[in-house]
């Protein structure tokens, strides 16, 4: 079965995007927009538009950020016990640096943008609509690749963790699926989930 992990709050203990606006770009649209999702806008529209407000350099931004994000404990040894693959809502750009920082090697299945002074462009990965949520939500990437087993923390790893044969969440996912009183494992940090799959899941 094969290790799934979410990147932003997951991975990371924050989420390098709200970050990324936080310090560089424009926190009232973000705050705005956050609303907005899963209602007006889909969430790669919010994401674009939210990207769009930073307009720092790129160099600039990947050097604040590598001083800046920490990892929860546990990542590199999760992938070197199960080779993970990525799966992320956010951008190759953003991630790929960090990746190197911690010396870890693993696949990444995510977006990718362009800085621009007038405005970050994000160019998102072009997925069929999901039959589910009729988003190209994280379903929708994993689909034929037999089963599997999730690790997230947010929105974007809702439509993705009912799909999912084990299921690890917390914060935002957990509270979602405790509303639609659907099973999960909860998790502190990644030994966490390392541990808990050497073990059979609980009935």
């Amino acid at each position: 079965m094969r290790l799934v992990l979410d990147w932003d709050g997951t991975i990371t203990e924050r989420d390098t995007l709200h970050m990324a606006i936080e310090r560089f770009g424009d926190l009232e649209v973000f705050h705005a927009l956050e609303r907005q999702i899963g209602r007006e806008l889909t969430l790669n529209e919010v994401i674009g538009v939210e990207m769009g407000t930073i307009r720092a350099p790129f160099d600039d931004v990947i050097e604040w950020l590598l001083e800046t994000v920490t990892l929860r404990p546990g990542f590199a040894e999760l992938v070197d016990a199960h080779d993970p693959l990525i799966v992320s809502a956010g951008f190759r750009e953003l991630i790929l640096p960090v990746l190197r920082r911690e010396g870890v090697r693993a696949d990444v299945i995510a977006n990718s943008l362009e800085a621009d002074p007038s405005g970050w462009r994000s160019t998102f990965l072009e997925r069929e609509a999901c039959p589910v949520c009729g988003e190209p939500c994280k379903r929708v990437a994993l689909a034929g690749g037999g089963p599997f087993a999730y690790v997230g923390d947010g929105v974007s790893d809702r439509c993705v963790s009912l799909a999912a044969d084990r299921v690890f969440a917390r914060d935002g996912l957990a509270r979602w699926l405790d509303e639609r009183g659907t099973r999960y494992e909860p998790y502190g940090d990644l030994h966490d989930v390392r541990l808990a799959l050497a073990t059979r899941p609980s009935a």
